[in-house]
């Protein structure tokens, strides 16, 4: 039955999907277990769905000329979450949340809602100069919407879903094409700039287990990240100037 259930929700929803019901189905078996009102956990031994060998890649870094097709055609309003997403590596919600009281003195101090660590970023110039041409609102967040109120989730999502398939249809930009995909993108740009690991995990707010964070730590990153941001912004210049052809 399990099993069952699990494959019916993967054909229509997708592999992690499937995966996620299967492990409720097993949080709830184990529940009524242990209160007897089920003799074992029937999900217990089933397997999650594997992702195929073939399978392309979920949430894939976007290549450069991408990133500047979809900042030149993105309405103004949504390219601010874009640049924030495109330019620190937070993600959707992350962006579109941040408060505005969070950008000060041309930097961006928050901390990720996922895991809580800490991300500081001090504001590369093309997210700046994306900041700064911004229509002005009185909204919280730094990100809002046409009516200058914050974004919805599922607002955004609409109006990105708009903006990618016009994209798609001129051949400007591949398939599955994902804002998640801009937190990979942050990361390999500052690999191949020369970051390490740790620092890629700083940067982009990752939980490790070999390290518990506490504030005492935010003097320490917030140094750390300058030189790193100045070496982000420098790659990021490089490959607009590569990516945007002359006339």
């Amino acid at each position: 039955m399990v099993v069952r259930i699990r494959d019916k929700a993967t054909a229509r929803h997708g592999r992690r999907f499937g995966n996620y019901v299967k492990a409720l189905l097993s949080i709830v078996f184990a529940w009524g277990a242990e209160r007897g009102y089920v003799s074992s956990n029937p999900a217990e031994k089933v397997k999650n769905v594997r992702r195929q060998k073939d399978a392309p890649e979920a949430n894939r870094p976007w290549a450069d000329e991408e990133r500047e097709a979809v900042l030149e055609v993105a309405p103004p309003h949504m390219r601010t979450a874009i640049g924030l997403m495109m330019f620190t590596g937070l993600g959707p919600k992350d962006a579109l949340r941040l408060p505005r009281t969070f950008y000060k003195a041309g930097e961006i101090a928050t901390r990720r809602s996922k895991t809580g660590e800490p991300v500081f970023w001090p504001v590369p110039s093309a997210l700046k100069a994306i900041l700064d041409a911004a229509p002005k609102h009185d909204a919280v967040t730094l990100c809002a919407n046409s009516n200058g109120r914050p974004w919805t989730d599922d607002g955004f999502r609409a109006s990105w879903r708009r903006v990618r398939i016009g994209l798609e249809e001129q051949g400007r930009v591949a398939p599955r094409l994902t804002l998640y995909g801009l937190r990979h993108t942050v990361a390999v740009i500052l690999r191949e700039a020369g970051a390490d690991e740790r620092t890629i995990a700083d940067a982009l707010g990752q939980k490790t287990i070999e390290m518990a964070r506490h504030y005492a730590r935010g003097a320490d990153l917030k140094r750390k990240m300058r030189g790193v941001v100045a070496s982000f912004d420098d790659e990021v210049n490089r490959r607009r100037t590569k990516a945007v052809k002359p006339d």
